[in-house]
């Protein structure tokens, strides 16, 4: 009994559906512009979004170079916002703060514009080409629009698209350490401090640096090792002098330690060397 209750709720809102694309449809075909304008503003005032673009898109070249374009053109843009097509909104919104800079909808579409690249960062993971987009266009927003109400909230959203940034430079860096690629590791673990200087992983950044030093140079032929030594002792100090109550204290001592026993032996070995000549 409940199967054929449910079944037949869904068939009947699929037939409710399908006259409602049929009307759509027709409504399209029927070159009355003013009744397609009319239609799709009341299915934007219910927040039926899909069907409210379906006929923003339809009605708008009727409307090119009207008075009417750029509240068109809004309206279908923030329908696919407001659907969660983010690509396809901030397309449209890029489109439409180009050509309406005077719109009365401007400062709503910039805004809308930055928040569909916030959307679409993904996770530091992955590549984040995306976050250095939203990064760019909510600060060109707040420079723009330093007193609207959105620029605390932005603020907020910059700050955790910024760590985003810093964890995923973090997380490349750490992929050489992991397999080993110690020489790299410390180019990028080099470069992702250069770049975030303020980034929350500085401390295991500076650490790994550390450790990759000494691992390269403990694994490295014996023409190399001295200077490699140097060089850990060097990224050694930096660490110490920067946080001195590390966790990581006892582990970069022993290093430290284990690479000047190395180079006083070096020198010893060298000075005997010279001595026999």
């Amino acid at each position: 009994m409940k199967r054929s209750i449910l079944y037949t709720l869904i068939m009947l809102l699929f037939a409710v559906a399908l006259v409602a694309c049929n009307g759509m449809n027709t409504l399209l075909k029927s070159g009355q512009p003013d009744d397609i304008y009319k239609q799709a503003l009341k299915y934007y005032e219910k927040e039926k979004w899909s069907r409210a673009a379906t006929l923003f898109e339809g009605a708008h070249h009727y409307y090119i170079g009207t008075s009417r374009e750029d509240s068109i053109t809004f309206f279908h843009a923030r329908c696919k916002f407001k659907g969660h097509d983010y690509e396809t909104a901030s397309q449209l919104l890029d489109d439409f703060r180009r050509r309406f800079g005077r719109s009365a909808f401007i400062e709503e579409a910039e805004a809308m514009y930055a928040y569909c690249f916030y959307q679409m960062s993904p996770g530091p993971a992955r590549d984040q080409t995306m976050t250095g987009k939203a990064v760019i266009a909510i600060n060109e927003f707040v420079s723009r629009y330093p007193n609207s109400d959105k620029v605390e909230n932005f603020m907020k959203m910059n700050d955790e698209l910024t760590d985003r940034m810093h964890e995923k430079a973090y997380l490349n860096a750490y992929t050489y350490y992991k397999i080993g690629r110690y020489k790299s590791a410390i180019v990028a673990l080099k470069n992702a401090l250069r770049t975030y200087p303020e980034s929350r992983f500085r401390e295991e950044i500076m650490f790994l640096i550390v450790d990759s030093s000494y691992r390269l140079a403990e694994n490295s032929i014996a023409e190399k090792q001295t200077d490699r030594y140097l060089a850990m002792l060097d990224s050694y100090l930096s660490f110490h002098e920067e946080f001195p109550e590390s966790e990581h204290t006892k582990e970069v001592d022993r290093m430290a330690e284990k690479a000047r026993d190395y180079l006083a032996r070096n020198k010893q070995n060298d000075a005997t060397e010279e001595a026999q000549k």
